[in-house]
């Protein structure tokens, strides 16, 4: 199996528990987004220092690293934080398809960050897929669902950045588990002082969901590193959007969630300016006859 096929499994993987991931943050009830990120985290750190261990790779920070781990930690801690904050107020699938701007965005920070040449067409891609972000958004409807909104878009700006640079590590030769385990512990520091002085009780069956919440969410946290040091965004960022058919089908059984027609409008132009980009750097990638 060549690099891209791996990379294209292991982002659909990735989706799967990642939106399992989001139905357990939300099934866990009403406790603080923060609160809930430190436990997905934990959990991810000790999962992480695990893999570390089997694969005898050192916890120590290669050379020339720590500032893209600690950019990559800082967005990607603003990522979740937003993430979390949007699956609680609103629909999973909603919450999914603002998150999973993060492949437009981690595209154009490929192009300012890694210097990866970027064509006028998937920047209109971008263009129409933030144009079917606003069908999600809805602004000017109310102020209830639009600032969820934001923030769910937010999260996905913050993923974007993150997920570029996973590629520049990987292109450095940072292992994954180890960004998974330096994200992690980080975001755990991060979070750990509010969880400090504003503890939430929570009971035994929320305290479940957060672990299984962490579980799945270790699973995508691995299967997508692995996937974006596999392979560039630009290749395999198509398949991520099947986390919006996981998320639609899991709220729909257990949480009775239906999108209204104007988020179903958004999902279809997103998605199609998704393919339209991912068949546009097939043909692209095509050798000349």
């Amino acid at each position: 199996m060549n690099q891209k096929n791996k990379g294209i499994i292991l982002i659909i993987s990735s989706a799967f528990f990642f939106a399992l991931m989001a139905m357990m943050v939300r099934m866990a009830g009403d406790l603080p987004a923060i609160e809930k990120s430190f436990f997905r985290n934990f959990v991810a750190m000790f999962f992480a220092i695990f893999t570390l261990k089997k694969n005898h790779i050192p916890i120590k920070v290669p050379k020339g690293s720590l500032k893209p781990l600690l950019i990559r930690s800082i967005c990607g801690t603003l990522g979740i934080l937003c993430n979390f904050y949007a699956v609680d107020h609103l629909m999973l699938a909603d919450a999914s398809i603002l998150n999973k701007l993060s492949p437009f965005f981690a595209i154009l920070f490929s192009f300012l960050l890694l210097r990866e040449k970027i064509h006028p067409f998937p920047a209109c891609c971008v263009f129409t897929a933030f144009i079917g972000s606003l069908f999600v958004i809805k602004p000017g409807i109310g102020f209830v669902t639009t600032f969820p909104a934001l923030i769910g878009l937010i999260g996905g700006l913050g993923a974007g950045i993150a997920y570029t640079y996973v590629r520049i590590l990987g292109k450095k030769g940072v292992k994954g588990p180890f960004i998974v385990f330096f994200f992690s512990a980080f975001s755990c520091l991060v979070t750990l002082p509010y969880l400090i002085f504003n503890f939430h009780p929570m009971t035994l069956t929320q305290f479940g969901f957060l672990l299984l919440a962490g579980l799945f969410a270790s699973g995508g946290q691995f299967t997508i590193t692995a996937a974006y040091t596999y392979a560039p965004a630009r290749e395999i960022s198509i398949y991520d959007y099947s986390q919006i058919i996981f998320s639609t089908i899991l709220g729909f059984l257990f949480l009775g969630q239906i999108p209204d027609y104007l988020s179903f409008i958004g999902y279809g132009i997103i998605i199609l300016a998704s393919v339209a980009m991912f068949l546009f750097n097939q043909r692209k990638s095509e050798p000349v006859q």
